[in-house]
């Protein structure tokens, strides 16, 4: 299958190997430069995302916020400046809800195929390919696509039409923000009262509140490694929209909205491009204390 894919960022660029290795002929766009592994597989670069989309069946997109994902589809030299019949493009980017279907609807309209799929997993789950799949749009569709999303995740879940999928994925981000807040607090806490953060974080991933998070990202809080899985200013926009959308239904979300204040001051202290787990040193600024 030709396959196009858009975005070769932290988590693109793995998922795009995956497909390439696969033995799939790939058309990408990028900002920056392409990876040599990529270009090595036989991927073509094409300047813009209409050459992708002339080359391609499935067109990937998987860049940074809605305002990008408008621009990849209806900008100059976009998705739309070709004909779209017989395409499908399949956004995994994490956007607006309410702008996907917007989007998806003029895709359909103008003869092609629209699936929202945004992912979970952060770049460990990209490179090994066991990335969570959240997927709106129609089930023939995903049927089709598929057997190209099992090469790049193992959860993979139609919830509903588009738009739906997106909506999964802002669920999905308020529930990893949470944890990774609840992880931090637990570790401060530890450390501040003489513990070994190090030795608790083992004694509770043997119990009730083991975790994904308190696996992986506690053992970064505790090491201070903090280099970009996932950023805290792509958490912020994921918030961000889960604030918005709440403010248009008219549903509280108290707790989203101290993560939203803790990444904040994560960001003007210089750290919106850390890894999210990175949100604890808010917490250890308010404390006057580092984990340790």
């Amino acid at each position: 299958m030709n396959i196009g894919f858009i975005g070769l960022g932290i988590m693109g660029a793995p998922m795009a190997l995956r497909l390439a290795q696969a033995g799939h002929q790939l058309y990408v766009s990028n900002l920056g430069p392409v990876a040599a592994e990529l270009l090595n597989l036989g991927a073509k670069v094409c300047p813009t995302p209409r050459l992708v989309t002339e080359n391609a069946d499935i067109i990937i997109i998987m860049v940074p916020d809605t305002p990008q994902v408008e621009d990849v589809l209806f900008g100059m030299e976009g998705c739309a400046e070709t004909s779209l019949n017989g395409k499908t493009i399949v956004d995994m980017s994490s956007i607006s809800p309410v702008e996907t279907k917007r989007f998806a609807l003029k895709v359909i309209e103008l003869g092609g195929e629209y699936l929202d799929a945004p992912v979970s997993g952060g770049e460990i789950g990209a490179r090994e390919g066991t990335l969570s799949i959240m997927v709106g749009g129609n089930p023939d569709v995903f049927d089709k696509v598929k057997p190209f999303f099992e090469l790049m995740g193992k959860n993979i879940t139609l919830i509903g039409g588009n738009g739906d999928g997106q909506t999964c994925k802002v669920a999905n981000q308020i529930i990893v923000a949470l944890n990774i807040e609840a992880v931090s607090e637990a570790l401060l806490f530890a450390s501040k009262a003489g513990a070994d953060p190090g030795r608790v974080r083992k004694a509770l991933m043997g119990g009730f509140a083991s975790s994904r998070i308190l696996e992986v990202h506690g053992e970064r809080m505790i090491k201070r490694t903090f280099a970009p899985g996932f950023k805290i200013a792509l958490h912020q926009k994921d918030l961000n929209l889960a604030l918005q959308s709440a403010k248009a239904l008219a549903v509280n979300l108290p707790n989203t909205a101290t993560c939203q204040e803790l990444f904040n001051t994560c960001a003007a202290n210089g750290g919106s491009q850390l890894d999210h787990s990175a949100l604890v040193q808010a917490l250890e600024l308010m404390a006057n204390h580092k984990i340790a």
